[in-house]
C-alpha cells in the first residue's frame, strides 16, 4: 500500500504567488525610477525647513517659498561654478604643464615600491590611455551614460519640486502606511528625523564650504599653486568624517612637499589647526541639536550611494542614512526601556512577600 502524500495546492494560493512574483518583477523594472523616487523624497526633505521657514515666517505662499529655494539654491550653485570654472581650469592647465617636472619627482620613490607604470613618463601616458579605452570601449554606453545621468538628474530635482509643493505630503503617506493605533508616533518620528538628519546634513555642507575655503585662502597667502583645487579637495573628502580629512591633507602636503618643505610644513600647521576648528567650535555649535551620525554609517552610505548611482548617490546617500539610523535608535531605546520595566516587574513579583493563610480548627 503505497503511503506517499499528495501536495493539494489550491488554485487561490497559485493566484497569490504568482501575483506576488509579478509584483517583484514589476519592482525590477522600475528600480531605476524607484531610486528617482526616494532620492526626490530626500532632496524635498532637505529643502523642507528653508521652505517652511518662508512660508511660516515670512508669510509666503507655499508655491513662492518652494520657487524661490530652488531658484536660489541653483543661483548659487550656478554662481559658484561660474565664479571657480575659470580660475579652476587655469590651474588645471598648470598642473599639465608642470607635470613632467613633478613626475621627475615623485617616479623614483614610486619606482622603489614596485610601481612599475612609473618607469618613464611614456610608460604612465600609456598606462592612462589603455585604462581610458578600456572605459570607454563602447561609445554608444558611455554616450548613454552621460545622457543617462542629466535625465536622472533633471527627473530627480523635478520630483522634488512637485513633493516641495505639496505641504506635509510625505507626512500624510507616513499616516497611510503606519497602523492607525500608532500612527501618532510614526508621524512624530518621522517629523524629529527630517528635521535632524536636515539640521545635520546642512551643518556638515557649511563646515565643508568652511574648510575648503579657509584651505584656499592659506594656500593663496602662502604663495601655493593649485588653491582652488586643494580647497575643493579638502572641501568635498570633508564630508567624510575623520578619514576624508586625512586623505585630503596627505594628498596636499605631498604636493607642497614638492615645491618647497618650508610651506608644507605651514600648510600642514594650518591644515590641523582648520581641522581643530571645525571639530571644536563650529561642529558643536552647529550640530548639538541635531542627529550626530557615527563616521562608519556616513563610510557605508557613500560607498552604497555611489555604487548605486554615481555622485548623486554618494551625495543623497548620507540624509537617508541617517534617517534609518534615527528610526533604528529610536527603536532600539523604546525596546530597551520597554524591557527594563518588565523586568522591574518581574523582579517586583518575586520580592512581594507572600501571605500565607492559617486554617485554625475549632
Amino acid at each position: 500500500m503505497d503511503n506517499g502524500r499528495v501536495l493539494d495546492i489550491s488554485w487561490g494560493t497559485i493566484l497569490k504567488v504568482s501575483f506576488t512574483l509579478l509584483c517583484f518583477y514589476i519592482v525590477y523594472l522600475i528600480r531605476d525610477i524607484l531610486i528617482w523616487i526616494v532620492f526626490a523624497m530626500i532632496i524635498s526633505i532637505l529643502f523642507n525647513p528653508a521652505i517652511d521657514f518662508f512660508q511660516k515666517k515670512i508669510h509666503f505662499p507655499r508655491v513662492l517659498s518652494t520657487i524661490l529655494v530652488y531658484v536660489a539654491f541653483f543661483g548659487i550653485i550656478g554662481f559658484t561654478t561660474y565664479w571657480s570654472a575659470p580660475i579652476f581650469f587655469h590651474e588645471i592647465q598648470q598642473f599639465a604643464q608642470s607635470f613632467p617636472q613633478y613626475f621627475e619627482k615623485i617616479s623614483p620613490p614610486l619606482r622603489i615600491i614596485g610601481i612599475q607604470a612609473f618607469d618613464n613618463l611614456g610608460s604612465f601616458t600609456q598606462t592612462i590611455e589603455i585604462t581610458l579605452q578600456k572605459a570607454s570601449s563602447n561609445v554608444f554606453s558611455a554616450i548613454g551614460i552621460i545622457f543617462g545621468g542629466i535625465l536622472s538628474t533633471v527627473s530627480i530635482f523635478s520630483l522634488a519640486i512637485f513633493l516641495s509643493l505639496e505641504e506635509k505630503g510625505i507626512d500624510k503617506v507616513v499616516m497611510i502606511l503606519s497602523p492607525r493605533r500608532h500612527e501618532s508616533y510614526f508621524l512624530s518620528l518621522w517629523n524629529r528625523s527630517q528635521r535632524k538628519v536636515a539640521g545635520w546634513f546642512g551643518a556638515r555642507l557649511l563646515a565643508c564650504m568652511f574648510v575648503g575655503t579657509l584651505t584656499a585662502i592659506s594656500c593663496y597667502v602662502l604663495d601655493i599653486k593649485y588653491a582652488m583645487a586643494f580647497g575643493l579637495i579638502a572641501g568635498v573628502l570633508d564630508i567624510i568624517p575623520a578619514i576624508g580629512p586625512v586623505i585630503a591633507g596627505t594628498m596636499i602636503i605631498l604636493f607642497v612637499i614638492l615645491m618647497s618643505w618650508f610651506k608644507a610644513l605651514l600648510m600642514l600647521i594650518i591644515f590641523i589647526l582648520i581641522q581643530q576648528a571645525e571639530g571644536n567650535i563650529l561642529i558643536p555649535l552647529l550640530t548639538k541639536k541635531f542627529i550626530g551620525l557615527p563616521p562608519i554609517i556616513v563610510l557605508i552610505a557613500l560607498l552604497v550611494g555611489g555604487k548605486l548611482w554615481g555622485i548623486l548617490g554618494t551625495v543623497l546617500a548620507i540624509p537617508l542614512a541617517g534617517m534609518l539610523f534615527e528610526f533604528l535608535k529610536d527603536f532600539l531605546e523604546k525596546r530597551k526601556i520597554s524591557d527594563s520595566k518588565n523586568e522591574f516587574s518581574i523582579n517586583r513579583h518575586r520580592d512581594t512577600p507572600r501571605t500565607s493563610k492559617k486554617i485554625v480548627i475549632l
